[in-house]
């Protein structure tokens, strides 16, 4: 089990590995070993989540996920197959993880009389110094 937060866990057999050559560091290594992981979890299969939480997830992770509702994480960065598949699951769970936080709302403001009176003048102010600027008597 992958645990997400306190109370929410993926089981193991719901995230797919898929290992391939890696272009990162590993010397001679990089052009024989697949040590290179792509992980894909089905988030609209998931049934650890409830429709709510997939459609966050799916919302917040748009950019990772394919239209089939598979998020994709890809870990090249060690020079062990291992080591890629802990960090690759490691960030699944740093995503979701932050996928799946409450955003508080946000407060409408006004914006301060004083401030918007500054505005105002400096406009104003702009305008007649541009204005003296244009006016010439051309008169020979």
């Amino acid at each position: 089990m992958i645990a997400i937060t306190d109370d929410i866990f993926i089981r193991d057999d719901r995230v797919v590995f898929k290992a391939s050559r890696s272009g990162g560091p590993g010397g001679q290594n990089v052009n024989k070993v697949n040590t290179r992981v792509t992980l894909f979890l089905d988030v609209a299969e998931c049934e650890t989540l409830s429709d709510a939480q997939k459609k966050q997830i799916l919302t917040r992770l748009a950019t990772r996920a394919d239209k089939n509702g598979v998020i994709r994480v890809v870990s090249q960065k060690f020079r062990t197959q291992k080591a890629n598949r802990r960090a690759a699951l490691e960030r699944l769970r740093q995503l979701l993880e932050e996928a799946l936080k409450k955003r508080p709302v946000r407060k409408k403001t006004r914006t301060p009389e004083r401030a918007h009176r500054k505005r105002l003048e400096e406009k104003k102010r702009r305008s007649a110094l541009k204005l003296l600027r244009s006016e010439r008597d051309f008169d020979f």
